[in-house]
């Protein structure tokens, strides 16, 4: 019988996969594995553990002997972790992963890493360019690519695929997208810095696409970035969201440290549950051009 285990399959990510998997009935069971039980119904032919990537997953998953594991278990929402939390999550998981796959006989990984393994890109930016993260989050993803090459190093039976996927959005995420669609309807946008910041996205189904693509490739290891093409500027992007809502809004362009500290203000007079965050505004400020060149 063949099998999956999804790490990470409570997620925005995870969860969308496993129900891909159901739906094309690639397996015949499907292993979903996250610290919580995930918040819609699972798929078909799918169960639930209860996992913790950073402790040894042969307890919880031991008595399976997967075909594929899919690991999209991640410490990754900024604002939101202290710095340390990154690695305390992201490292042990990869090594917990890898132990795992070894332990099970599993020859097959999928693993979701980051543009943010390249640190800020002002230019286009391809799978050949050097990495250069800046932020906990990129660092301690480039850190477990390298120990998932590493497990596939070992064994010449072995394959790796890292996806480096942009920032991800679709039905049901409230990220960036959304943030920038509310701040329209709203009726206003301050431009942090420039309105020709590039920004590099992902959508959520184009992103899956891409999974089954490479899956289906016989590589032995396959290391691609995933973003929406081609990548827009940030004034770019403002403007189709007001023609797709029928609004014209007045916007405004604003120095980032002024706007950082308007936004440790906000947190400040509301007990930090505004959704404008200083680290949120140094995010949106920082341009991210990449170039798919591995995927056709």
């Amino acid at each position: 019988m063949s099998t999956c285990v999804v790490l990470g399959g409570s997620g925005y990510v995870g969860y969308r996969w496993a129900c891909r998997l159901a739906a094309r009935q690639q397996f015949d069971a499907i292993v979903l594995a996250d610290l919580r039980p995930p918040a819609l119904p699972l798929p078909n032919r799918t169960e639930f553990r209860i996992c913790d990537v950073r402790q040894s997953l042969l307890q919880p998953l031991g008595d399976i002997k997967p075909q594929w594991l899919f690991n999209f278990a991640a410490v990754h929402r900024e604002p939101g972790h202290e710095r340390q939390e990154y690695f305390d999550t992201n490292l042990p998981g990869a090594r917990n992963v890898c132990a795992y796959a070894e332990a099970a006989g599993c020859h097959h990984i999928l693993f979701t890493s980051s543009i943010a393994v390249y640190g800020p890109t002002s230019g286009p930016t391809s799978e050949t360019a050097p990495t250069y993260p800046v932020s906990p989050y990129g660092i301690s993803k480039l850190a477990a690519e390298l120990i998932h090459e590493g497990w596939r190093r070992a064994g010449k039976e072995r394959r790796l695929i890292v996806c480096r996927p942009g920032v991800i959005y679709g039905p049901g995420d409230p990220g960036n997208i959304l943030r920038l669609v509310q701040a329209v309807k709203k009726g206003y946008f301050v431009f942090p810095g420039s309105k020709k910041l590039r920004k590099s996205y992902a959508y959520i189904e184009g992103l899956l696409d891409s999974f089954e693509f490479m899956l289906a490739r016989r590589e032995s290891q396959l290391t691609y970035n995933y973003v929406e093409q081609e990548t827009e500027s940030l004034g770019t992007l403002v403007q189709i969201v007001q023609e797709h809502l029928g609004k014209k809004i007045p916007t405004f362009t604003a120095p980032l440290p002024l706007l950082q500290m308007a936004a440790a203000m906000m947190q400040g007079l509301t007990a930090g549950r505004s959704p404008v965050h200083p680290a949120r505004v140094r995010k949106a400020a920082t341009s991210t051009h990449i170039v798919p060149q591995v995927l056709p």
